[in-house]
């Protein structure tokens, strides 16, 4: 905090977060318009959300990869320790283009993980650390500035592995939309559904985006505040 005023504003705040959580509010409204548009366009496939994972994991071995409805909007995600892909209400039972994107995106991930994707490897792993960096990050901070500043250079350590989480969670992303669009330009789409697809997946991509860039933003605000106290 610094005085301005008479009040005290979170200067680093304004600077380094309050851009990212613009961006990333923008992001996450930009995939629900898409989502929600290309969920009222058929695929043309004659292929529900399942479906389509089911034949793209079938023809790369992945046979014993199940595939489970789970409740929510864009909840989508694959499990890699009990080997279940997940698709939302919205996916699982439709047949648009939305639908069909997401899914197959989602089984980008389940081909990464048989194929050690080292990223995937990389980001499962971190993300026990990232977890409680995310939750835990402030409680030391603030026992820093009433302790001991060891407290806050622990804070520190554990939000640096929210950034890497970020950081190495974009190229996971991306392979996997790649992976997807690979997959449907292999026999699954038409030609004139690509397309729009790749949008669907662009617009999610930038979500990943908005989401590193407020990560990095909050750890330079950390360390703007912390250094600030020491000097």
């Amino acid at each position: 905090m610094y005085p301005y005023g008479g009040l005290y504003v979170d200067i680093p705040y304004l600077l380094y977060v309050l851009p990212a959580l613009i961006l990333a509010s923008w992001a996450q409204i930009k995939i629900n318009s898409d989502f929600n548009k290309y969920s009222r366009v058929s695929s043309e496939t004659g292929l529900s959300g399942a479906e389509v994972a089911r034949t793209i994991l079938d023809r790369n071995g992945l046979n014993d990869v199940r595939i489970e409805k789970v409740s929510g909007n864009l909840t989508d995600h694959y499990d890699p320790r009990t080997r279940v892909l997940r698709l939302s209400n919205g996916v699982y039972g439709y047949t648009s283009i939305a639908a069909m994107s997401v899914a197959a995106h989602e089984t980008g991930h389940a081909i990464q993980h048989s194929e050690g994707y080292f990223p995937l490897i990389l980001r499962n792993n971190i993300a026990p650390i990232a977890n409680i960096g995310a939750r835990m990050v402030w409680v030391f901070i603030l026992l820093g500035f009433l302790a001991s500043e060891v407290f806050i250079e622990v804070g520190i350590a554990l939000f640096l592995a929210v950034v890497l989480f970020q950081v190495v969670t974009l190229p996971v992303e991306f392979n996997a939309s790649r992976r997807a669009m690979l997959q449907l330009e292999n026999g699954i789409a038409p030609q004139d559904k690509l397309k729009p697809a790749k949008k669907v997946l662009t617009s999610a991509a930038l979500t990943y985006v908005a989401s590193t860039l407020v990560a990095i933003g909050q750890l330079l605000r950390i360390l703007t505040m912390t250094n600030r106290r020491r000097d």
